[in-house]
C-alpha cells in the first residue's frame, strides 16, 4: 500500500508542495511544530533512510539544503533544524524546522493547526525564495 507521501507525490491527495525535481519533493507539514516546517522526501518509496542508495541519500540532503535556504529567507529564525525520525510514516523524510529555541524542534509538544490559507501563504513564500 502506498504511503501518504507517495499519494502526495502522485497527486492522489493534495499537498502544499514547495519544491520538486525528478527524484525529490518538499512540502509543508500540515501539522507543523512551527510555521515553515517542511518535509523533504525522496520520490522512491523506501521506509528507512539508511536503506537508500548512496547517491539518492546524498542527493536528498543536497535538495534539503536548497529548501532550507529558502525557508530561512521566508521565516524569521536563527537557523533550520534537521530531524530524521522515520517512525510515523513508512517513507523516508527529513524534517526541516525553523528554529529560534531548542523547543521549536520538540516533537512531543502540541502541533500547530494552520488554516488552508496560512499553508498556501507559507508555501508561496518558500517557493518565491527558492
Amino acid at each position: 500500500m502506498a504511503s501518504i507521501f507517495t499519494k502526495i507525490i502522485e497527486r492522489e491527495i493534495p499537498g502544499h508542495i514547495v519544491a520538486e525535481n525528478d527524484d525529490y519533493i518538499a512540502f509543508l507539514d500540515i501539522n507543523p511544530l512551527v510555521h515553515g516546517h517542511v518535509l523533504v522526501v525522496p520520490k522512491q518509496e523506501t521506509d528507512y533512510i539508511f536503506n537508500l542508495e548512496d547517491t539518492l541519500l546524498s542527493g536528498l540532503h543536497l535538495f534539503a539544503k536548497k529548501v532550507a535556504k529558502a525557508i530561512e529567507k521566508s521565516v524569521s529564525c536563527k537557523r533550520i533544524g534537521v530531524a530524521v525520525i522515520g517512525l510515523e510514516v513508512p517513507h523516508v523524510h527529513i524534517h526541516l524546522v525553523p528554529l529560534n529555541t531548542m523547543n521549536d524542534i520538540n516533537f512531543t509538544k502540541e502541533k500547530l493547526n494552520p488554516s488552508e490559507g496560512e499553508l498556501k501563504d507559507m508555501a508561496s513564500k518558500i517557493k518565491t525564495n527558492l
